[in-house]
């Protein structure tokens, strides 16, 4: 019997989703408490992985398990042996068939930026203390929907066999005198890749990169060609749809 888990979590304190050997993950943590709360090992698969120090409003999980659960029970025994900055939101019982992440249709990331010092900001924002041309920088992310390859924007030496993405949302919004987010969805993403668009964007908005610049970028697929990956605090995985 195949379980969806739904859960979200602050990423400061974990090298990101994926177990690894040398750190603490997210995965690895939920994997622990599913296994001691089941009284066997099991295994959790991810939608997708976000990196080290990044934060997801949503994540969804799926484990195998041989008999049937109390979904409810579970998500609060979860929660009362998870840490703080773990939260479950609701385990339920799925066809066999489905897949957290190749089930997925998309996925949307928000990369949060602020102008000001705002020492309550700073955990989950980018501080940046140069002006920005926002309208520029939306005309730029439009151009992302005309492109279907964004290998240009994928951290080098990875493991992925495609660098091919839909994206069907890209646009920055603001939401205070001195805050903005860029709001971003696809149907699957590249490793770094939202950090690397934002950097890109950036460029633009700073008058370092025409249009035209920016499209020569996605088009020369040299990712030393593109802006700076930037801080992953500031990134959250807001929703997966399937």
């Amino acid at each position: 019997m195949r379980y969806f888990v739904t859960l979200c979590y602050d990423g400061t304190a974990y090298h990101g989703w994926q177990i690894q050997p040398n750190g603490i993950s997210v995965q690895a943590i939920l994997q622990q408490s599913l296994s001691l709360l089941l009284r066997q090992d099991i295994t959790v698969v991810g939608a997708g992985r976000t990196d080290a120090g990044v934060h997801a409003r949503m994540m969804v999980a799926h484990f195998d398990i041989a008999h049937e659960v109390d979904t409810k029970q579970l998500a609060y025994k979860l929660n009362r042996l998870l840490p703080e900055d773990i939260a479950v939101r609701k385990v339920e019982l799925v066809d066999d068939d489905m897949h957290a992440r190749f089930s997925a249709t998309s996925r949307m990331y928000r990369y949060y930026i602020h102008t000001r010092k705002d020492p309550f900001r700073r955990a989950y924002s980018c501080e940046l203390h140069y002006p920005l041309d926002f309208e520029r920088m939306n005309e730029a992310a439009k151009v992302l929907m005309e492109y279907d390859d964004f290998g240009v924007f994928c951290k080098s030496h990875t493991d992925t066999k495609t660098t091919l993405c839909k994206v069907t949302v890209a646009a920055w919004h603001q939401t205070s005198p001195d805050s903005w987010y860029f709001e971003i969805r696809a149907n699957r993403f590249l490793r770094n890749m939202v950090r690397a668009v934002v950097g890109t964007l950036i460029e633009v908005g700073r008058g370092r990169m025409t249009l035209d610049d920016f499209r020569n970028v996605i088009e020369g697929k040299r990712r030393t060609e593109a802006g700076e990956s930037m801080p992953g605090q500031a990134l959250f995985l807001e929703d997966i749809t399937y």
